[in-house]
């Protein structure tokens, strides 16, 4: 298993920006402890991680896994970029979930780590 955490600061905010090649958020309380440790070791309110971290059942909305968890990202006042290629995913219902997370201030699905630093930190 290949994990990677980095603390990037950006105007005076800081961001985990995470990299794995194995699933780290598999469930809600695999989110919560990602929370956790990312908020009492680094004291870092923001994270950035690769989608291949994340369940691809998180990417199927009927299974509800994307709600629960980024609900808890939410009710915590932390804010997620998740990176990745995300065309393959055809489904309407998941087109028009990102879209209008990417239209809000805590939840984003980018192409790239640059472009997850630049939403997170430009976000008060």
């Amino acid at each position: 298993m290949f994990m990677e955490k980095r603390i990037i600061r950006n105007n005076g905010i800081a961001v985990a920006v995470i990299q794995s090649d194995e699933q780290i958020i598999i469930d809600t309380q695999s989110a919560l402890d990602l929370i956790a440790t990312i908020d009492y070791n680094d004291d870092c309110h923001r994270v950035a991680i690769n989608k291949d971290a994340i369940i691809e059942d998180f990417f199927r909305l009927s299974s509800g896994i994307a709600g629960e968890i980024l609900q808890k990202f939410v009710t915590y006042s932390k804010k997620i970029a998740i990176i990745g290629d995300f065309s393959k995913y055809t489904s309407k219902p998941l087109r028009d979930f990102i879209y209008e997370c990417n239209q809000g201030n805590s939840i984003f699905f980018v192409p790239d780590e640059q472009t997850a630093i630049n939403k997170l930190t430009s976000v008060v």
